[in-house]
């Protein structure tokens, strides 16, 4: 079985938890680490001749376009996470397309790819934004992962399909492939993004993704960040809280990732989709 390996390149100042205290007219003064800690996955990647997604900010590739051409060259699949990453269920229609709009065309002119698959910042397709889909499918993408079928306090939706599908919209239809949970007591478990695949203890993410792949003959799809492989990276004053579920098991994370890539077989998302055409028909 083959999975879906990806990740949301992004600065460790943009993710949503510091928005607060870091907005977006300061980043260009923040000291830089995404580029050293994406050298890094490739590094990973390329010792396990292993291809990947790359969910990637546009303001990240407008800033550095050698590093996304470096990517692309490698083989990995180059695919859309805003422009600003600001999460979708805070824009309006008119802004969501704006946004995506200038993401897409900023790795578009740095790889020379056409680009067809996007990802929400903290997976911000709820049901109240649905709407995005409709916009999506306009702007020419023909894959989300922005949906986690799960019940969050400020994402998520556990009524919603737990594997890739089809969702038909009257202006087209595209395919949505939802981060991996597993069942456990009627509810559905989160197991291999970000914060998660770095609080779970190693044993329970390789028996989740075994019991995707064995038992209900589905992939998985992991998703983490550059930031997560650099346990020394600037946190800014915020809440207890927020400080422990962004630095918990930082220091695990690529031990587990090289257990995983060691374990199971992983791909870009579009080769996992070609490998499973026939499901979607």
């Amino acid at each position: 079985m083959l999975n879906a390996f990806t990740i949301d390149l992004e600065e460790y100042f943009q993710v949503s938890k510091f928005e607060s205290v870091l907005p977006r007219e300061r980043w260009d003064q923040l000291p830089s680490r995404v580029r050293s800690n994406t050298l890094r996955i490739l590094e990973l990647l390329e010792e396990h001749d292993c291809r990947a997604t790359f969910f990637t900010v546009g303001w990240v590739a407008e800033r550095y376009p050698d590093l996304i051409r470096e990517i692309a060259r490698a083989g990995h699949e180059i695919a859309c996470h805003s422009y600003w990453h600001r999460r979708v269920s805070d824009l309006t229609p008119k802004e969501f397309r704006e946004d995506i709009r200038r993401n897409k065309a900023v790795l578009e002119d740095a790889t020379g790819v056409s680009v067809r698959a996007f990802r929400a910042p903290t997976y911000s397709i709820i049901k109240s934004s649905q709407w995005a889909w409709d916009v999506l499918i306009e702007e020419g993408f023909e894959v989300d992962s922005s949906v986690f079928p799960i019940r969050h306090s400020r994402y998520g939706n556990p009524d919603a399909e737990r594997f890739f599908h089809k969702i038909e919209r009257a202006g087209g239809c595209l395919i949505e492939f939802p981060l991996s949970t597993v069942r456990i007591a009627g509810n559905n478990v989160p197991i291999v993004s970000g914060g998660y695949l770095r609080f779970f203890p190693y044993a329970f993410t390789h028996f989740a993704i075994e019991r995707l792949n064995k038992m209900e003959r589905k992939p998985a799809v992991i998703a983490f960040h550059p930031w997560e492989l650099d346990p020394h990276h600037p946190i800014p004053r915020v809440s207890l809280l927020k400080r422990m579920r962004h630095k918990i098991n930082i220091d695990t994370t690529e031990k587990k990732l090289r257990r995983l890539l060691g374990d199971f077989q992983f791909g870009t998302m579009q080769e996992v989709l070609a490998r499973n055409v026939e499901s979607l028909n």
